[in-house]
């Protein structure tokens, strides 16, 4: 338990970093919070004279401006609470833009092993609803804190200002409900991060639903996702409910303890030693006090359910940045690579994974040559096309380019020099104009873009759109075939002319006329360019300066089509298989 309140006063602590640039707005919310509660203290404090001083000796005179003092004070209490409320919310949706900025920021440079582990809902969980968490418990939690803090205090003080004897049960009340207030906020911490996972899992049944629609229908598998989404529904459901009832019986504890205090103060006032110090004003002030103060305290316990629940979404999100990103291990800048590359003697595993996915892989790739990859799914092809770009480190072994390992370059100098064309193409909810010049570090003109567009046969099906390269796309392209996103994915890699180039089964998605249309386009693309393609169509590889046959992350053969077919080995075997069963 005590570690569990050290963790979160250190999550508490990093959580106020994020306040210094707005902690003027932060203490004028603090000013307005304590002013609006000392008004609402001053006025039980008003009661005893006007109880005694004007109705009960009739000071007209006095009476007479009791109604300005209480306009005056309600006008002041608006004061204090637009005050405190604008100013709160305004530095509450601060904090939470700036973690969300630096969250997002993080998470895209986390290396990609980090990802594979981690799905995509329960990053987007962190980035939605455990930031808007944090916001409740900046915002509405903190209001609650302070104002109902500090009008506990302010009516504590007036009630030991007319009589010390009465106010002296709260010393003994006190301790009790710190006592609970400790215990049901661990609860509220377990709950909250329960509720966190729960959430996650809600984000991912749901982003899962959305991004398999088209699946979900063609198989029929709606009863099956309204299950697996009715699961994890339920858990969300369920954690709600126990954080609901902590929290009713927590302040239902509290304000019944209260009201025995409450009771033993009416008690020790109608004893008569008491009745001789007592005043009808101060009588009037002390009970109504206590009763005003069974509110606050019910907020107080209640509140504490949204602020535990915000230090454990915070404590959720500090885990993701606590994460290290791709460290820069090379100091080289690549300017230009000439393309030759090499792998000696490369072993590698992924993250978290125990079986070897490629074992001694060797073979070299001279500048401007094309090189095929070829074999079962599996055998460890597109993992060659991963390690190439440093999306994973090598283990055993070295890549080398241009004769230096690649772990010397800088990632990003690295990585400027490779264009990547997979079978998944990802675009972006932006026009195809922006999809294709994506990433480029110098404005593209006008003539360069169309250049690229014809190339890759972009503009046979642009020029039928009303707006041309300028039409938006929707979200990854929803709007296109398969075949013209990966055109667009060509004229991306064309535009970049990078001189490293990795084909991952780039045809596949293609009818036979596009495919012709793109293999002459990706003639062009190649040209000049050292190049790795994975394929699964072998006539569409037939020309590789070389054609390495792989099977479970070893090397079985590599030479030429020619002489591949002559050693009848695999590669003739698979040509075999491939042609036969098309004809």
């Amino acid at each position: 338990m005590q570690s569990d309140n050290a963790t979160s006063m250190a999550v508490y602590r990093r959580l106020l970093g994020y306040l210094k640039p707005y902690r003027v707005g932060f203490i004028a919310a603090i000013v307005g919070m304590i002013g609006y509660s000392a008004v609402d203290a001053g006025f039980i404090a008003s009661l005893q004279p006007f109880i005694d001083r004007g109705i009960q000796e009739k000071d007209t005179d006095f009476l007479r401006y009791a109604p300005l003092v209480v306009i005056v004070m309600f006008i002041l209490r608006g004061i204090f609470h637009f005050t405190a409320t604008y100013c709160m919310s305004w530095v509450g949706n601060q904090i939470v833009k700036d973690m969300r900025q630096q969250l997002f920021a993080h998470m895209m440079r986390l290396p990609v092993s980090f990802h594979d582990k981690h799905s995509t809902g329960e990053l987007i969980s962190k980035i939605t609803y455990d930031a808007e968490q944090i916001k409740q418990s900046l915002t509405k939690a903190l209001i609650v804190l302070v104002r109902d803090g500090a009008l506990v205090v302010g009516l504590i003080v007036v009630m030991f200002w007319y009589s010390w004897q009465l106010s002296l049960i709260f010393f003994l009340i006190a301790p009790i409900i710190a006592v609970i207030v400790s215990l049901v906020s661990k609860r509220f911490r377990q709950l909250s991060h329960k509720i966190q996972q729960a959430m996650g899992g809600v984000t991912t049944a749901s982003e899962q639903m959305l991004n398999g629609h088209k699946v979900i229908l063609s198989f029929g598998g709606q009863q099956l996702e309204d299950q697996r989404f009715a699961v994890v529904n339920n858990q969300t459901r369920l954690q709600g409910v126990k954080m609901d009832a902590t929290s009713a019986i927590s302040s239902g504890v509290i304000q019944l303890i209260a009201s025995f205090a409450l009771a033993f103060v009416v008690f020790m006032a109608s004893q008569p030693e008491m009745l001789d110090t007592l005043t009808p004003g101060i009588f009037s002030s002390i009970v109504t006090a206590m009763v005003m103060m069974l509110k606050p305290l019910k907020q107080l316990t209640t509140v504490n359910s949204e602020f535990q629940r915000g230090l454990a979404a915070a404590a959720s999100i500090f885990h993701i940045m606590d994460q290290v990103t791709e460290q820069e291990t090379g100091k080289r800048q690549l300017q230009h690579a000439r393309g030759e590359i090499e792998f000696s003697h490369v072993s590698f595993h992924y993250p978290g994974h125990q079986q070897q996915v490629l074992n001694d892989i060797s073979f070299q790739v001279k500048a401007g040559q094309t090189v095929a990859l070829v074999g079962r799914s599996g055998s460890g092809k597109t993992t060659i096309s991963s390690l190439l770009p440093r999306f994973y480190e090598v283990e055993q072994g070295e890549i080398l380019l241009d004769g230096q390992n690649i772990q010397s370059y800088t990632r990003s100098s690295l990585r400027s020099q490779i264009a990547v064309v997979s079978q998944h193409v990802m675009l972006f909810n932006d026009t195809i104009a922006n999809n294709i010049c994506y990433g480029m570090a110098t404005p593209v003109s006008r003539q360069q873009l169309m250049d690229v567009a014809e190339k890759a046969h972009v503009l046979e099906f642009t020029e039928k759109m009303p707006d041309g390269l300028d039409t938006q796309i929707g979200e990854n392209g929803v709007s296109l075939s398969g075949g013209q996103r990966q055109r667009i994915a060509i004229a991306r890699a064309l535009l970049r002319q990078a001189p490293v180039l990795i084909l991952d089964e780039a045809t596949s998605a293609l009818d036979t006329e596009s495919e012709r249309k793109i293999q002459a386009a990706l003639d062009v693309l190649l040209k000049g360019r050292t190049s790795i393609v994975i394929a699964h169509r072998l006539s569409t590889i037939e020309k590789a300066d070389k054609i390495i046959v792989m099977d479970q992350g070893r090397i079985l053969e590599q030479g030429t089509h020619q002489q591949l077919l002559a050693a009848d080995g695999a590669y003739a075997s698979l040509h075999k298989l491939q042609f036969g069963s098309e004809k």
